[in-house]
């Protein structure tokens, strides 16, 4: 019986990998670096800051490499004031609201940003529970986050969907025993798949996820 969704933030409920991509090639252009979109994709997408900065800084300190992540987030913040939801992700809620699921997003984006986000998507009251993976151990791609929402949803992986859009995402979705959605908002839908994907939709649209959730509701 479904009793869980648990969402990603970037990438699953809002297209933002173009406006990080462009956030951070704009703070290394001051310091006459380029940073690429395969870069991006094998080293930022889906990743924890921590982990951006030790590829992008490997030589400077924890110090700098927050203070570069606390710049590349408030320049994303005033690259994104308005946001719109993925085509479908509102049907989702709604469904969800009348089934009476426990949802939860689980972000390894900083808080200040999951809050920026939901507030802009006019989710906040919607989604009012997050888990921030920074504010953890550990982040994704351990499946502490996702072992946490649950927790707090007080669900069971086998009840539950997760929905992701990254390579780490995916993989601690799956590691963390849930049946994975992923998005292919910002990774092929074959990279998604070798990391372990249950099914990759393109929006909340696709009648393959609906078809899921009604085998998972009637148990």
């Amino acid at each position: 019986m479904l009793e869980a969704l648990l969402f990603d933030l970037d990438g699953t409920l809002t297209e933002t990998d173009a406006l990080h991509l462009l956030a951070v090639q704009q703070l290394l252009a001051e310091e006459g670096r380029e940073f690429t979109h395969e870069e991006f994709q094998l080293h930022a997408s889906g990743r924890a800051n921590a982990d951006m900065c030790q590829y992008l800084f490997p030589d400077r300190s924890v110090a700098e490499h927050e203070a570069f992540a606390d710049r590349k987030e408030a320049r994303f913040r005033e690259l994104a004031p308005q946001l719109a939801p993925i085509a479908g992700l509102l049907r989702l809620l709604d469904y969800a609201e009348q089934q009476h699921l426990g949802m939860v997003v689980v972000t390894n984006a900083p808080r200040a940003n999951a809050e920026h986000m939901l507030d802009a998507l006019g989710l906040a009251e919607r989604l009012p529970n997050v888990v921030v993976a920074e504010e953890l151990e550990r982040a994704k791609p351990d499946p502490l986050p996702y072992l946490t929402g649950l927790q707090r949803l007080g669900a069971h992986a086998d009840a539950g969907i997760a929905f992701e859009d990254s390579v780490p995402g995916v993989t601690a979705a799956v590691a963390a025993g849930l049946f994975t959605v992923a998005l292919s908002t910002s990774q092929s839908a074959q990279t998604l798949r070798s990391a372990g994907a249950n099914l990759v939709i393109e929006s909340y649209e696709d009648e393959n996820l609906w078809i899921h959730i009604e085998k998972m509701h009637k148990g």
